[in-house]
């Protein structure tokens, strides 16, 4: 009996020592490989295909970028996702450093605070700002009885709504990576810094912003890349002057049934917005790469 045991014991030994972790790690990813293959990889592959099969075939990508208001719209959609990725990264880091600095249940409040506009629609939200900012709104409305304006602005189909209507939706997009560096940064060496004698503001510039910069660079990462494909917002708050890539293409597909061209237009900005990935991700290695991500 004690021997069978024994052959029992070496042989889970032996099927141990034989199991591959590479082969067991294989396994595991299969099924995400496929999930993503089928549901995200695949339709970027057919909008490629779609680009180059179709007559004209590669003429499309010349053909649109030919344009000057093709030109003028990709222009303008890198322009906004710069500018709200500024401006989220000015209102998001004060108050993810408040954020980092509070305890117990004034944080758990204002971390939910900020996590509410995920839990309600892109459209709702969108279409509450239509509200507000229509031409006999709330604000507009406070604004002439008020008497700080004489006839209601106009805050609708201009830059200055759709500008208003993305940050407001991707603000929280900067807000959680850069309260998670700020939260698992290393307060040893804030507490080193005042020991020999730096103020708060030295601290800050010198210790506290170096640190915090993997958190900067995934905020920045996050948020411009998500403008760049933005739809529902500019599409309701902006106008014909303010038309965003992603409704140039819902245009070529929906109204002029031009596909070769919304397609080439949509293989464009993938190829862009990777490209800029890449130049990012290298740039970020001198801050520390994008740790705030993992």
């Amino acid at each position: 009996m004690g021997l069978s045991k024994g052959k029992a014991v070496t042989n889970e030994a032996r099927a141990f020592a034989a199991w591959n972790p590479a082969r067991g790690y294989a396994v595991m990813l299969a099924l995400p490989v496929l999930f993503l293959s089928i549901l995200f990889i695949l339709p970027l592959l057919t909008v490629i295909y779609l680009a180059v099969s179709q007559p004209p075939g590669f003429d499309s990508f010349v053909a649109v970028l030919s344009q000057r208001a093709s030109l003028k719209v990709l222009r303008y959609t890198f322009q906004v996702a710069g500018t709200v990725t500024i401006a989220c990264l000015l209102i998001g880091y004060p108050v993810a450093f408040v954020l980092s600095r509070t305890k117990g249940a004034v944080r758990n409040l204002a971390i939910a605070l900020v996590l509410i506009p995920f839990w309600t629609s892109v459209v709702v939200r969108t279409f509450a700002w239509i509200v507000l900012f229509q031409r006999f709104g709330i604000i507009n409305n406070t604004l002439v009885s008020t008497g700080l304006v004489k006839e209601p602005v106009t805050f609708l189909y201009n830059s200055f709504g759709v500008h208003i209507g993305m940050v407001h939706v991707l603000l929280p997009f900067a807000i959680l990576p850069l309260l998670s560096t700020m939260q698992n940064m290393d307060k040893t060496l804030l507490k080193a810094a005042e020991v020999l004698g730096a103020n708060p503001l030295r601290t800050f510039v010198h210790v506290f912003l170096p640190l915090s910069m993997p958190g900067v660079m995934a905020a920045v990462l996050l948020v411009f890349i998500s403008a760049l494909g933005f739809y529902v917002t500019p599409a309701l708050l902006g106008g014909p002057p303010n038309m965003m890539i992603s409704v140039l293409i819902e245009q070529y597909v929906n109204r002029t049934l031009n596909w070769p061209a919304a397609a080439a237009l949509a293989s464009i900005l993938l190829v862009l917005t990777v490209i800029l990935y890449l130049v990012f991700e290298r740039v970020s290695r001198r801050f520390g790469g994008l740790g705030a991500l993992n």
